[in-house]
């Protein structure tokens, strides 16, 4: 869901002009050469975590709602937003994979995930290829890009804020939005092209789907839909009670404002909308490896690596961790691969905040 509408790009106008940075020919060899036995995934890991992510994050959920103890249900709710986030976080494997490497993930993901918590594959899909291409990367055609470094102070805390209203807006997108939409080829253009994508770039207008994705999208979208108006129902009469509906939309939200921080943190957000380099693109990226713990919890699912994700896109998220030390030990210090990695969540925020703050006029 598009959830930074009232951000926009920042105009170059007053801004150094950033220089091409070439690529790396020796990391971008490094990288692929180190890494071809890695590409493989593996269908057990990708089960086994999602189906403990799951039962960890809905058992946490259903405790947090039955407690009638303040501090169990405290406790039950951190834990459900972690197990929820980390199994939501699966939609970047979805969006990557090819399918027939794991049998039946995407719809299993779906049924698990995407559709309870409103957030489907094809929100996805179609969508984050974009951000990896070449050519797209950093520019305004990247649905997943904002020059959030080069834009004003106030628009940092605001494209946190305005995350923990995501769950209403997917609320009001599949219980409203899309069965009314199927009376008006108007509405429906709309909700296809601004409400259909996780994105944050309100210049983007996804394409509407054709042949076999039309068909699994009116599929997942009608489940979708249907489980939101039950939702709704069910809060309504009173058989969901208000508190149960409240702490739902409670760990919703705090999943949302997780994945929005994770994501003010995935890049450095330097590019105005020129075409960038590989290597440039890398830069532009952040790895968060070890010995750091919590990135485990905030960017899980191989995030963490992110800049070697931009690098190798097609590696499994459980192959990075290996890649990572491969192409670190084989790599001198000096180049450009060890430069997007960094210790920490605190100071990755504040050098974007204090980038905001610098003066382009």
């Amino acid at each position: 869901m598009n959830t930074t509408l009232t951000l926009d790009r920042a105009t170059p106008g007053g801004a150094k002009p950033n220089l091409r940075i070439a690529d790396d020919k020796a990391m971008l060899r490094a990288a692929a050469e180190l890494t071809r036995d890695l590409v493989q995934p593996n269908p057990r890991i990708y089960w086994m975590d999602l189906i403990t992510s799951v039962v960890i994050g809905y058992g946490a959920l259903a405790v947090a709602i039955a407690s009638q103890s303040t501090g169990l249900t405290v406790a039950a709710i951190v834990v459900a937003v972690l197990g929820l986030y980390r199994a939501l976080s699966f939609i970047h494997e979805v969006s990557h994979m090819k399918h027939a490497a794991v049998p039946g993930f995407r719809q299993g993901w779906d049924t698990l995930v995407g559709i309870p918590m409103l957030t489907p594959s094809f929100m996805y899909e179609g969508v984050h290829n974009l951000h990896h291409a070449k050519t797209r990367y950093g520019t305004a055609e990247d649905p997943e890009y904002l020059p959030l470094a080069l834009m004003k102070p106030w628009t940092l805390p605001l494209f946190i804020v305005i995350s923990a209203l995501a769950p209403v807006a997917l609320i009001v997108r599949y219980a409203v939005l899309s069965p009314i939409s199927l009376l008006s080829s108007k509405l429906r253009r709309v909700v296809v092209e601004r409400y259909s994508a996780l994105a944050i770039n309100p210049q983007f207008r996804r394409r509407s789907p054709e042949g076999d994705a039309a068909s699994q999208w009116a599929r997942i979208e009608t489940a979708a839909s249907i489980w939101a108006i039950t939702l709704l129902t069910l809060a309504a009469t009173g058989v969901l009670p208000l508190r149960s509906f409240l702490i739902i939309l409670g760990v919703a939200s705090a999943v949302a404002v997780i994945n929005q921080v994770r994501t003010l943190v995935a890049h450095l957000w330097e590019n105005e909308g020129e075409p960038m380099t590989v290597t440039a693109q890398y830069l532009d990226t952040v790895n968060v490896p070890p010995p750091a713990l919590l990135p485990a919890l905030w960017a899980p699912v191989g995030l963490r690596y992110h800049a070697l994700h931009h690098l190798l896109p097609g590696l499994p998220y459980h192959a990075l961790g290996e890649a990572h030390r491969r192409i670190s030990s084989a790599l001198d210090m000096a180049s450009p691969y060890h430069k997007a990695n960094y210790a920490g969540l605190p100071g990755l925020v504040l050098k974007i905040g204090r980038s905001t703050m610098v003066s382009r006029s």
